[in-house]
C-alpha cells in the first residue's frame, strides 16, 4: 500500500519560512517523480512544484517561483518543500502528490498517489 505524508504544516507570519515535508512509503520512491499541490479556501487544488526522479528537474508555479524550492533526498523517500517569503494568498492545504513515471508534471490527473495534507496558516 502506498503512503504519503506531509508535515511541517501551521501558522506563520507573512514573511516567514516554512519547511514541508512528504515521506513516502510502499514504492520505489526513487523511481517516481513527485509534486506538490496546494487548496486555497474556496478554491481548486493548484499546481505548485514539481521534482524529477532524481532531482535534476524541477517545474513551479509562476506564482512561486522565486519563492518556494521543491527537493528531495532520495535515501529518506521524502520529498521537500521550502517557502520563503509567505504571503497572506500561500494559505492552503499542500498536497504531496506522486507519480508513476519519472518525469514531473504539472496536472493532477498524471499523479497517481496523494497525501492527506497538510495546512499553512499565513497571518498578517
Amino acid at each position: 500500500q502506498v503512503r504519503l505524508v506531509e508535515s511541517g504544516g501551521g501558522l506563520v507570519q507573512a514573511g516567514g519560512s516554512l519547511r514541508l515535508s512528504c515521506v513516502v512509503s510502499g514504492r520505489t520512491f526513487s523511481d517516481d517523480a513527485m509534486g506538490w499541490f496546494r487548496r486555497a479556501p474556496g478554491k481548486e487544488r493548484e499546481f505548485v512544484a514539481a521534482i524529477s526522479y532524481g532531482g535534476g528537474n524541477t517545474n513551479y508555479a509562476d506564482s512561486v517561483k522565486g519563492r518556494f524550492t521543491i527537493s528531495r533526498d532520495n535515501a529518506k523517500n521524502t520529498v521537500y518543500l521550502q517557502i520563503k517569503g509567505l504571503k497572506l494568498e500561500d494559505t492552503a492545504v499542500y498536497y504531496c502528490a506522486g507519480r508513476t513515471y519519472p518525469g514531473y508534471a504539472s496536472t493532477e490527473a498524471d499523479y497517481a498517489f496523494w497525501g492527506q495534507g497538510t495546512r499553512v496558516t499565513v497571518s498578517s
